[in-house]
């Protein structure tokens, strides 16, 4: 099978990173790179592709099956309606948007135009993430009760001293919790309203350090999300899942639990317990305890191995231009409950 042809937007750290990625792929291979910094230059010449200073005058010059967008975020929507244009499938880097408006204003215009995008959310290509759904759709938990989740986590001084990762905007609500929303949102069912409490008490800037979350999903479940970028804690998904060996590794612990009326599991650890008989639903009873099995895979190559068949046409797109949207909406409403003390609604009007 013909290798298909992958243009990459963006040549920083992410970007980077797909270009490995599209490098050791059996399925593609890199045809250019656009990126207008002089550093994209030695990437470029490494990769022994073509470099160009924006991705309408890559799209303009080579023949392309399709483009990973891994631009900043206030230019995804501009970039991915330039694939949209050009009629190339575009795997964007998340955020979908920048802002709700400009993302809908993407959505309208892909859904006319029949376009192919695929929205980065990465953990969505999780075997974990997978396995998990597998169980609470196959009504091992009995009907969804509750969530309790947690991303505490300590990022290092060093890390604000951007000007911008100190100020509103810049905090873990809007740059980490994106993740958990998609997350929660494949595991639970749609988030319909959300409350929130923020405190940045610890490191005194502008913007928040600790978020207290509380959860109302579509079927009537009830979930709490506790939040810190400066918490000394390893229960975080980047800790614990195991999936990314940037970060340090404790397997032996949790960032989600999911209970339902007959048992309940936690991730990543994939600890199940769960009641034999309806008749021993109780808590004087003890539970069936077991660990549910799985294969491990990087969720970025299957990512890249589902952009593949979504090219092909052999696949529809995991993660929609809708799906990113839709964890954006959320966010933002946490923010916004966080900020006015009000429970705030996550329905697209």
């Amino acid at each position: 099978m013909t290798k298909l042809r992958i243009g990459i937007a963006g040549a920083g750290l992410i970007g980077r990173r797909h270009l490995e990625l599209v490098q050791a792929s059996p399925d593609c291979e890199p045809a250019a790179i656009a990126d207008p910094a002089p550093a994209a230059a030695d990437v470029a010449r490494a990769a022994g592709v073509p470099l160009y200073a924006s991705l309408d005058a890559l799209l303009a010059a080579r023949r392309l099956d399709g483009v990973i967008i891994a631009t900043p975020n206030h230019l995804h929507v501009q970039d991915a309606l330039a694939c949209v244009r050009a009629g190339v499938p575009a795997l964007i880097e998340k955020p979908v948007a920048h802002s709700l408006e400009e993302g809908t204003r993407l959505r309208q215009v892909a859904d006319a135009a029949g376009a192919t995008l695929l929205v980065g959310h990465h953990r969505a290509h999780s075997p974990l993430l997978a396995r998990a759904l597998e169980i609470v759709r196959e009504g091992v938990l009995g009907t969804p009760v509750a969530v309790v989740g947690s991303a505490m986590f300590c990022k290092p001084d060093a890390y604000f001293e951007a000007a911008w990762r100190r100020e509103p905007g810049g905090g873990p609500i809007l740059i980490n919790m994106i993740h958990e929303i998609g997350n929660l949102r494949s595991l639970c069912g749609e988030i319909v309203a959300v409350q929130a409490m923020a405190s940045s008490a610890t490191r005194h800037y502008p913007v928040e350090d600790t978020v207290a979350i509380s959860l109302r999903f579509a079927n009537g479940a009830l979930g709490t999300f506790m939040l810190s970028d400066c918490a000394a804690s390893a229960r975080s998904w980047e800790q614990t899942s195991r999936e990314n060996e940037v970060y340090a590794s404790y397997p032996d612990e949790d960032c989600y639990l999911i209970a339902g009326t007959h048992g309940s599991l936690a991730v990543p650890t994939m600890r199940l317990k769960t009641y034999a008989r309806d008749e021993d639903r109780s808590w004087l009873k003890p539970f069936q305890a077991s660990v549910a099995g799985l294969v491990r895979e990087d969720p970025l190559e299957r990512q890249l191995a589902h952009f593949c068949d979504v090219i092909r046409g052999t696949a529809k797109p995991l993660v929609t231009v809708q799906d990113g949207l839709q964890n954006l909406r959320v966010t933002e409403a946490i923010a916004e409950a966080a900020r006015t003390g009000r429970i705030v609604g996550t329905v697209d009007a």
